[in-house]
């Protein structure tokens, strides 16, 4: 994810893997003593297997290396990966399941680069067959990056785990033996700048789903403003979503319903959200993975206690955006216990929390993760520069452009987020990928419509986003 978001910002993945493979191959030498020895290196199609062609190449001038392919040198699913292996020089080359069983119990030393992080499930093959036998080899097993499967029922046993950057979520010395930190020259603002690498994070429907299982939305929005309960339900549909349901007063019901045939929407029983509405948003939820709350309600008499009412009544997952602001800003006790997102701008983030905002990202940023924590919640403030946080991390987006002060991109925003959560990621992660999103539709409505653009254009971009990173 980091080292993606790190070649967006100029650093070449070539560059990394390089690094990557120098690093291995020195933890190999001072901790493993590879001189002098039969080192056999495994390597899947991927990145990790790069890292390990890299390794195996600087190695080869003093260990006798042989290199182990997990597939053919045809399925590298990497560029870079193919690049280096073609780069190799004195080292034998071994292909697939019918050689490893002779050649890991021959070797003195094994590099496992098979697998990077991002496995689950069970291992397919030929990996889960390479994984067993390096783990019955009784030899030393140098792991790179991650140990192979961590993460799925079945993973590599290493005695050192070079982690690449920094730690992995999960690793541990009883999974991953001694683990080592090397730098790979990743700057420091690939780590905080959130970037193509959160698509790593989104949910990839599976072949086998249907109707509902990738994600259905509950939007309660709409009243004295119609159009933008249907910009958070496109911005739900852009990123995936299955379902929209939109619970909206009757007065904007017929209107909301005419957008698209793609919106459910549901009529409430008078002009604007009344308490007398909970019952029925509570039985539409039951069908619902998520709720996005507040865009177009106003604040009329009545309805700001309307919305806390329902949002204190609901267990689900929450996006609370525009009008709603106000009404949790008024009561925060109403936040007690809730998964929520709360996206404000600068003067929604004062009505939010009573402060008023530095200019700075960095001044910006401690505000915004002190209020999160304070609050319990995921906040994504927009702005030129969006921060998110939970209270603990902080990630700054910076896609978007002035065009999208235009109204209606925050309710985008807010559908984005209430898609991505409603498809099974949390809270922080739907957060900084929905804000990449939506600043990235931005900017290719931007490339075409200037400063006309609308938040339909953003809107409509969504599902390009999605083809571009996905």
């Amino acid at each position: 994810m980091i080292d993606r978001n790190a070649q967006y910002l100029g650093v070449s993945t070539l560059e990394l893997m390089e690094n990557a493979g120098k690093a291995v191959a020195e933890i190999a030498r001072s901790e493993l003593k590879a001189a002098g020895k039969r080192v056999l290196v495994v390597c899947g199609p991927g990145n990790n297997g790069g890292d390990g062609l890299v390794a195996a190449r600087h190695l080869a001038s003093e260990a006798r290396v042989t290199v182990l392919l997990a597939r053919s040198p045809d399925q590298f699913s990497s560029e870079e990966a193919r690049k280096n292996f073609e780069r190799l020089r004195d080292v034998q080359v071994l292909v697939g399941l019918e050689r490893s069983e002779e050649a890991i119990p021959q070797a003195d030393l094994v590099i496992d680069a098979l697998l990077g992080i991002g496995a689950e499930g069970s291992l397919r093959e030929p990996f889960a067959t390479l994984v067993r036998q390096m783990n019955q080899s009784g030899k030393p097993i140098l792991s790179v990056d991650v140990p192979s499967g961590l993460g799925t029922d079945l993973a590599v046993r290493p005695t050192v785990t070079v982690a690449l950057h920094d730690v992995k979520e999960g690793m541990t010395p009883e999974n991953s033996g001694r683990i080592r930190v090397l730098d790979i020259g990743i700057p420091a603002k690939a780590v905080s700048t959130i970037g193509p690498g959160e698509f790593f994070l989104y949910p990839i429907p599976k072949s086998t789903s249907h109707k509902g299982q990738n994600g259905r939305v509950l939007v309660i929005a709409g009243g004295p403003y119609t159009g933008a309960p249907a910009l958070v339900g496109f911005g739900a549909l852009g990123v995936g979503a299955d379902l929209i349901h939109i619970a909206t007063p009757a007065l904007a019901a017929p209107v909301v319903a005419g957008y698209s045939p793609s919106l459910i929407v549901h009529p409430l029983v008078g002009h604007r959200l009344l308490r007398e509405d909970t019952r029925l948003i509570l039985e539409l939820a039951a069908r619902a993975d998520v709720v996005a709350i507040g865009p177009g309600l106003g604040d009329a008499e009545g309805t700001l206690e309307a919305v806390k009412d329902v949002i204190c009544n609901l267990t689900l997952p929450l996006v609370i955006d525009a009008d709603a602001i106000k009404a949790v800003g008024s009561d925060p006790k109403a936040l007690a216990g809730k998964k929520a997102v709360i996206t404000p701008h600068s003067r929604e983030f004062k009505t939010l929390t009573g402060k008023t905002l530095a200019d700075t990202p960095e001044e910006r940023a401690s505000a915004v993760r002190d209020a999160a924590k304070s609050l319990g919640v995921t906040i994504l403030l927009k702005g030129p520069v969006d921060i998110v946080s939970d209270g603990d991390r902080v990630k700054y987006n910076y896609t978007g452009n002035p065009g999208m002060t235009v109204g209606g991109t925050g309710d985008v925003l807010c559908g984005i987020v209430a898609g991505l959560i409603s498809k099974g990621m949390g809270p922080l992660d739907a957060s900084r990928l929905a804000a990449f999103i939506n600043g990235r539709a931005g900017d290719l409505a931007f490339a075409v419509k200037s400063y006309g653009l609308t938040a339909v254009d953003v809107a409509d971009n969504l599902g390009r986003v999605l083809a571009e990173f996905l």
